[in-house]
């Protein structure tokens, strides 16, 4: 099964900025191609960090409102220094979170989350951009064709379990896989369906698979399959 990474759904031709590119040639080039952010690069693409929209709109947030309170938190103070800045060197978000080539999808948009970020620059193994991936692209991987999910998972079901599972049958209509045959083992109905869940597209699986003996009474409950 082949597991999709961010390199099946990024944007190679990336469009980036050095640490000397000016405060209103970032704002056109945001504009001009509706980015949200641009990456930072030094001569040999390696990330610097990153400039985004709320970087930028500091100069407006804090336009005659730049001098220092008592009370002025780190956050506030880094955000008033923006408001000076006319550089990318001095307005980006350093370091820059990044993905490494090969990164999971699933792991890009647990960094996403966590990092509450829209896109992630992707970099290679000494640091240098190679592509850019945004919340977007994560979602590529459920535009696959039905066809061809299912016919992804026929070849799963044929190959593996050493052939226990090749009485499954599985049809695909929106992304939702429906299971159907029967096995011997209860393990097995149960690795089939938390198989097919790992296929890249499949948005949810209808498990309709019978089985006749239940092998898992000494198993306990912490199998790591879902239910049949």
């Amino acid at each position: 099964m082949k597991s999709w990474t961010v390199n099946d759904v990024m944007t190679e031709a990336v469009v980036s900025v050095d640490q000397a590119a000016s405060y209103r040639s970032m704002v056109d080039m945001l504009v001009e191609h509706r980015f949200s952010a641009v990456p930072v690069v030094d001569d040999f693409r390696r990330v610097l960090g990153v400039v985004s929209e709320s970087d930028l709109l500091r100069k407006i947030e804090f336009a005659g409102n730049e001098e220092p309170r008592l009370f002025d938190g780190r956050r506030r103070r880094a955000a008033k220094g923006k408001a000076h800045a006319r550089t990318a060197g001095g307005l980006m978000s350093a370091p820059a979170i990044t993905a490494l080539s090969g990164t999971s999808i699933a792991a890009a948009a647990r960094k996403m989350d966590a990092e509450k970020v829209k896109r992630l620059p992707v970099t290679d193994e000494l640091g240098r951009l190679i592509g850019v991936v945004t919340r977007g692209d994560l979602l590529k991987v459920h535009l696959r064709p039905d066809d061809d999910i299912g016919a992804e998972l026929e070849s799963l079901l044929h190959g593996a379990f050493d052939g226990r599972a090749s009485g499954i049958t599985a049809a695909v209509t929106e992304g939702v896989a429906t299971l159907t045959g029967e096995v011997e083992w209860l393990s097995t109905a149960r690795g089939v369906a938390h198989m097919a869940r790992r296929v890249p597209g499949v948005v949810d699986v209808v498990d309709r698979i019978s089985f006749n003996i239940d092998d898992t009474a000494d198993l306990g409950t912490g199998v790591g399959f879902g239910s049949a």
